[in-house]
């Protein structure tokens, strides 16, 4: 056991929750509201929109508004000027077959878990007027929970039919993961055995966006019927809506595998997935090798080092 590496991991967990105490306290009792309330779908009307329309999905929650201040930084993206301008760009857009999902926690946070809605009270006690700058009250967006319908929710009586209603989107389809190196979407578990195949381009699991053009290229050298699923932080957002635009659908799918592997394990809290990278849990970062061959056979792009 790395203890200094425990040690710092429990001093981080105890100034985080000391924070979000103290701003929860002050969103409490300043009776903070928010400057501009969007209309947001629920996470049914969402799946079944992506279905319908065939529709494209560029998601945004509290890091991907946070890097629309290119001074900002999150664990494993550094903001900077371009990413910030394209983020903005994708928020505010407008295109036919494309939908931009934002946090469904602008009210009736009764919905969620203790922790979760401590920490959108201190978000948008801290961020609110980011959110307003680009939001527009005559716009309908889409649920970004859609990609996380479990942990969470306080109760957990719809899991399992929003996972199932998921699947449909990819039933059958030719599908191509684009995705941090150790992600390994699906690896494991059957969320996307309904699949006709998969293939996988492999990026960093960190500043992805600095390789944007090398991984939007290896992208496009894809048939126009397969469907791309992203798991890749904020550059998913942005490639999301330029695959979208470039003729393809394109979904930025987020932590769904992860929430998945919560959901089987009726995991109480965010937990380690052996094998993969999960940024939120505490020691997901570290990952052991992943043997398994019908995995490496998968893979048709591996720009992790490049």
């Amino acid at each position: 056991m790395d203890i200094s590496n425990t040690v710092s991991n429990i001093l981080r967990k105890l100034k985080y929750g000391i924070t979000v105490e103290w701003y929860n306290f002050f969103y409490v009792v300043l009776h903070k509201k928010h400057k501009v309330l969007p209309k947001v779908a629920s996470i049914e009307q969402t799946i079944a929109k992506i279905i319908s329309g065939n529709c494209s999905v560029s998601r945004f929650g509290d890091g991907e508004i946070l890097l629309t201040n290119p001074k900002k930084n999150i664990g494993f993206q550094n903001g900077n000027e371009k990413l910030a301008e394209r983020l903005i760009e994708v928020l505010t857009s407008d295109e036919r077959g494309h939908i931009v999902c934002i946090s469904d926690a602008f009210n009736e946070l009764d919905r969620y878990t203790r922790s979760a809605r401590r920490f959108w009270r201190t978000h948008f006690y801290l961020y609110d007027n980011y959110w307003a700058k680009y939001l527009r009250n005559d716009k309908l967006y889409y649920n970004t929970f859609v990609t996380r319908p479990y942990m969470d929710f306080a109760s957990k009586a719809n899991c399992g039919k929003w996972f199932e209603a998921l699947k449909e989107i990819w039933d059958g389809r030719n599908i191509v993961f684009i995705e941090g190196e150790k992600s390994r979407l699906g690896a494991g578990n059957n969320f996307f055995d309904n699949v006709k195949s998969i293939r996988r381009i492999l990026c960093p699991p960190r500043n992805a966006f600095d390789k944007y053009d090398i991984i939007m290229s290896e992208a496009l050298k894809i048939e126009k019927d397969a469907l791309f699923l992203i798991a890749l932080g904020p550059t998913a957002t942005v490639l999301a809506y330029d695959l979208h635009i470039a003729g393809y659908q394109a979904i930025d799918i987020g932590h769904v595998d992860i929430e998945f592997e919560w959901w089987k394990r009726d995991a109480k809290k965010k937990i380690k997935i052996e094998n993969k990278f999960v940024n939120e849990a505490i020691g997901g970062d570290t990952v052991t090798s992943f043997d398994n061959s019908a995995y490496q056979k998968e893979v048709i792009a591996d720009l992790s080092s490049n």
